[in-house]
């Protein structure tokens, strides 16, 4: 692979140790990773004039469910809880099958990647009509964003007092064999994986202790990482309370699910006790701001999480509870609802665009990405502030948070250019368009 020089960058904000900030800065790339970072630097490779421009690390996302981009704003899904929304919504996500799952995702990655997104996760817990965690996967290396999907289950019905209808859910031996199966067949742990597996029953709601249980040894044995839902709403912890007897931080730790290799989603509702108990195991945290005020579940404490030592990134959850998948909106909304919450010294936006890229990173075990440093993955966001959106702007970094604009000029993934000025460029997104909004057509015939 060429070289290519990002240069003259009005800021480059590398969130190295030091936090350094480079006024001019210079990226050299070589083969997909950062050769050097400085001033001056030069190539007789590719060139990217980076002048007016805030460059940063590519932002991460740690929580998201793709195939909801097929049903955003549903009706009878706009205004309720979580419990109510869901119920809503898996009727209609019963009738998915692979084509949906391909298009949605392909459509939901194409929005991250314009948000400067160049990781992310995926939680995929539901497989109708024959889907597979495969057709998600297929639709990450079309687009080229770096993938950590996770092979979701949900194994308790309605009929056995579970949220999912029955249709909705599978055997447990049979989840277990799948795991297995989309590890083998796709995780990738050296350093500069495009793709990483992890395992990820839904949710305390929907799947069994057993389950639960046994996936956190099948993904220990195979050197994976484990993701769920946990402490959402207030109607998560009754729910724990009344079937299990005890709070959701609790009910984590007794099953396994706590550790390094343990990421959990919204945890809105976690006490000081269970951040402490986070803290402590070096548990993350999949913070999801935009959903959980689109679902009413409330702020979380993520000042007190932070300070309390635990990993925390940034999620857009899923579509159809967020209606939006933009990165760069989620760290504003992070830090605008801790002033709400606290004051308005409470997270300044250096702190929330570093959660949305070093801490992103961090929760999902990518010690290789996250910064822009020499031996870094070359995933790189060039931020054109010469626009209106950041005009008469003085701090261009803070602007970026505070501002925008909340679409990115070039988008660079292992050095490759998935974004370039401002559009997508490994696919036709107007043709991705024309099918998403002919599924969801056929969805509401």
């Amino acid at each position: 692979m060429a070289e290519i020089l990002i240069r003259n960058a009005a800021i480059l904000v590398t969130m190295n140790p030091a936090r350094e900030e480079i006024a001019g800065g210079d990226i050299l790339i070589r083969g997909g990773v950062i050769a050097a970072v400085g001033r001056g630097l030069a190539t007789t490779g590719e060139v990217i004039d980076a002048t007016g421009c805030v460059v940063t690390p590519g932002l991460v996302n740690t929580h998201h469910h793709l195939y909801q981009t097929l049903t955003r704003a549903v009706p009878g899904g706009q205004d309720a809880l979580l419990f109510g929304w869901l119920k809503a919504l898996y009727p209609i996500w019963a009738r998915f099958g692979p084509e949906e799952m391909r298009v949605s995702a392909l459509a939901g990655l194409a929005e991250l990647a314009l948000s400067g997104c160049t990781l992310t996760s995926d939680h995929l817990y539901l497989y109708p009509g024959g889907a597979r965690l495969d057709d998600t996967i297929g639709a990450a290396a079309e687009i080229g964003l770096r993938f950590h999907p996770t092979r979701g289950a949900m194994s308790i019905g309605e009929s056995q007092g579970g949220l999912p209808p029955d249709a909705l859910v599978e055997e447990e031996t049979a989840i277990l064999k799948d795991m297995e199966r989309v590890v083998d067949a796709f995780h990738d742990p050296a350093p500069g994986a495009m793709v990483r597996v992890g395992l990820a029953p839904c949710s305390p709601f929907s799947v069994s202790r057993d389950l639960m249980r046994e996936t956190a040894a099948l993904a220990r044995d195979k050197g994976v990482m484990l993701h769920t839902h946990l402490a959402e709403n207030d109607e998560d912890v009754a729910y724990s309370l009344a079937s299990f007897g005890c709070r959701p931080g609790q009910y984590a730790e007794d099953l396994g699910w706590t550790g390094a290799d343990v990421w959990h989603a919204h945890c809105v509702k976690l006490d000081a006790a269970e951040i402490g108990l986070f803290a402590q195991s070096r548990t993350g945290v999949a913070h999801c701001p935009c959903s959980n005020c689109r679902l009413g579940s409330g702020i979380a404490p993520l000042r007190a999480m932070r300070d309390a030592g635990v990993q925390v990134g940034l999620g857009v959850d899923g579509s159809a509870s967020n209606d939006a998948g933009n990165l760069l909106a989620e760290a504003r909304q992070a830090m605008l609802l801790q002033r709400v919450a606290r004051s308005a010294d409470a997270m300044s936006a250096r702190e929330a665009l570093e959660i949305a890229t070093l801490g992103g990173a961090r929760v999902l075990g990518r010690e290789d990405c996250g910064s822009l440093e020499p031996g870094r993955r070359a995933d790189v966001a060039v931020w054109d502030l010469t626009g209106i959106e950041a005009a008469g702007a003085w701090d261009p970094v803070a602007a970026l948070v505070l501002c925008g604009p909340m679409r990115v000029r070039d988008l660079l993934v292992e050095g490759r250019s998935i974004v370039r000025g401002g559009r997508i460029a490994t696919l036709d997104l107007g043709r991705v368009i024309e099918e998403q909004a002919r599924l969801a057509r056929r969805l509401m015939a």
